[in-house]
C-alpha cells in the first residue's frame, strides 16, 4: 500500500531541506488526494471493497479508478476528514497554500445543497489551515466530458464565492473530448470576475489542443501543458505571456506521457523561459506527495537548488493566495535560498 506523506521522514537530500523550501500545491484534485488508509477505512465502513488502484493501462482506467475513490465519500462527515487531511498533507509537505480542484455538484444534493457542500469544504479547510499555517483555496473544476452548461454555472458559482475562498476555475477531464471553445463563455465569465482561469490542456494531446485552449479560454495557468515542448512557437508564446504550467512529474510517467521521469521536460521547458510549479495531481492513485514531486525534480532531473526555488516562487505567484500568504512566503523562498 502507498504511504501516506504522513508516514515519510525528513531524510537528508544532498542540499537544502526541500520540507523547509516554502510551496504551493496548484495541481491537485481534492479526492485523489485521500490517504490510502482513509480509503481503506471508508471502504470498511461502507461496506464495499477498497478499490484496488495503480498500474493504469489507459487515462478511461485512471479516470475509473478515481470515479471509484469519490464513491468512497458519502457522509458530511467523510468530506470533512478528507479536506482536513489534505490540508495536514499539504503541511507535511512544505506548502503553505493549497489550491485544490473540486466539484462540488458531484456530492449535491446528497450532501446538502451545492452551497451547502461547497461552504462545509471551504469552512474545514480554512479552519485546518490556520491551524496548521496552511492557506486554503479552490479551483472549481468542471469537466469536458459533460455539457458546457454545467461549466458556466460553475463559473457564476466561483463568482459567487470569489470573496469566501473559489480562487480559480479549472477544466478537467479528457482534452481529446472536445473543443475547448465550448466552454468560452464560462471562462470569460470568471476571468471578468478576476479568477484565476486555470484548465488541463497539453497532456494527452499536443500543440493543436494547447493551442486551442490558448485562443479560447486565455489561460493563466494550464494543468500539465508538458506537450507544448513538441512545438518551439508554443514554448515562446508561453513564456512571452508568463502562463503557468503546473507540472505533475509521477502523473505524467504513470499516464505514459513519458516513459521515464529522466526523460521529462521540465528542465526544458524551464530553459525555454516558461514558467512552471510543481504539483501533486492525485497522490493517492500515483502514490505521491508534492515533497517527493521536489525530490524527483532534484534527484531525477538534477535541478538545482535556485531552479526548485524557481518553482516554488511559481507556484506562490500563480496562485489565488491572498497577500498575508504570498509576501512571507517569497521571502521565505529566498531566505531557503540564502541558507543550508
Amino acid at each position: 500500500m502507498v504511504q501516506s506523506p504522513s508516514a515519510s521522514r525528513d531524510i537528508p537530500e544532498g542540499g537544502r531541506c526541500l520540507s523547509r523550501l516554502p510551496k504551493a500545491d496548484l495541481h491537485l484534485h481534492l479526492e485523489g488526494a485521500m490517504r490510502p488508509e482513509t480509503l481503506a477505512d471508508l471502504s470498511d465502513a461502507h461496506g464495499e471493497p477498497t478499490p484496488q488502484l495503480g498500474n493504469y493501462s489507459s487515462f478511461d482506467q485512471f479516470q475509473c479508478c478515481y470515479r471509484a475513490v469519490v464513491k468512497m465519500i458519502r457522509t458530511r462527515t467523510d468530506l470533512r476528514r478528507l479536506v482536513r487531511e489534505v490540508v495536514e498533507d499539504a503541511a507535511l509537505s512544505g506548502a503553505v497554500w493549497v489550491e485544490p480542484h473540486f466539484n462540488p455538484t458531484t456530492y449535491a444534493p446528497t450532501l446538502g445543497s451545492v452551497d451547502e457542500v461547497l461552504d462545509l469544504v471551504l469552512e474545514t479547510g480554512h479552519a485546518a489551515g490556520e491551524t496548521l499555517g496552511v492557506g486554503f483555496g479552490l479551483t472549481l473544476s468542471a469537466s469536458r466530458n459533460r455539457d458546457p452548461r454545467h461549466a458556466t454555472n460553475l463559473a457564476r458559482l466561483a463568482v459567487k464565492y470569489a470573496s469566501h475562498g473559489v480562487v480559480a476555475l479549472g477544466l478537467a477531464g479528457d482534452e481529446r473530448a472536445g473543443s475547448a471553445e465550448a466552454f468560452k463563455d464560462a471562462f470569460t465569465i470568471a476571468r471578468e470576475a478576476g479568477i484565476i482561469v486555470a484548465p488541463h490542456s497539453g497532456e494527452l494531446a499536443g500543440g493543436a489542443t494547447l493551442r486551442n485552449t490558448l485562443d479560447a479560454l486565455a489561460p493563466d495557468r494550464i494543468a500539465h501543458g508538458v506537450r507544448a515542448i513538441e512545438d518551439q512557437a508554443l514554448l515562446k508564446r508561453l513564456a512571452d505571456a508568463q502562463i503557468t504550467l503546473d507540472i505533475c512529474l509521477t502523473s505524467n510517467r504513470a499516464l505514459g506521457v513519458v516513459k521515464h521521469i529522466k526523460e521529462h521536460p521540465l528542465p526544458r521547458l524551464l530553459e525555454s523561459g516558461v514558467r512552471c510549479s510543481l504539483g501533486s495531481d492525485d497522490p493517492l492513485l500515483l502514490g505521491t506527495s508534492l515533497l517527493a514531486e521536489y525530490r524527483l525534480a532534484r534527484s531525477q532531473l538534477a535541478l538545482t537548488d535556485s531552479q526548485l526555488a524557481a518553482l516554488a516562487r511559481a507556484s506562490i505567484q500563480s496562485s489565488g493566495a491572498p497577500d498575508h500568504v504570498l509576501t512571507p512566503a517569497l521571502h521565505g523562498i529566498d531566505a531557503w535560498l540564502g541558507g543550508r
